[in-house]
């Protein structure tokens, strides 16, 4: 299992920042404008047994990834997990903690690359790097969105 975490400050309460998180077009919002994804459908908010739905490509190839809430406190977590997709598992847990009236906002992601671990050890870095460009874009929007 690969762990990935991108944590960030935001001068903003945690109600401010959860109920960014809640808003019909965030998927949108928090795609970054580079990357080759179609949003498909987002039923629910962030509660338990919301789906989430991308196209995504991989170079001419589409791929199909739906993800599911399998946790939710309100104003501290919410978790997605993989049902569908390009990954062998993937568990993003979004969590928010106050911290002297901000919030500290950490993305934590546990994933496994298909292939096992040959797999993991020739694509790691490059997941890695992909997952790095899209959470400072996402952090960077939620900043500039709730400050």
């Amino acid at each position: 299992m690969l762990h990935f975490k991108y944590s960030s400050l935001i001068n903003a309460p945690v109600v401010a920042v959860w109920n960014f998180h809640e808003r019909s077009d965030i998927l949108k919002k928090l795609t970054p404008p580079w990357q080759p994804v179609q949003i498909i459908r987002r039923q629910g908010g962030l509660e338990v047994g919301a789906v989430s739905e991308f196209r995504l490509l991989l170079g001419p190839i589409p791929i199909k990834w739906v993800a599911v809430h399998t946790e939710c406190v309100q104003y501290q977590l919410f978790t997605d997990e993989q049902q569908e997709g390009p990954m062998d598992s993937w568990t993003h847990r979004h969590q928010f903690n106050e911290e002297n009236g901000r919030t500290r906002l950490t993305d934590a992601i546990a994933f496994s690359l298909p292939g096992g671990w040959l797999a993991n050890i020739l694509f790691s870095w490059w997941v890695y790097a992909r997952l790095e460009d899209m959470f400072r874009y996402r952090h960077q929007v939620t900043k500039r969105e709730c400050e």
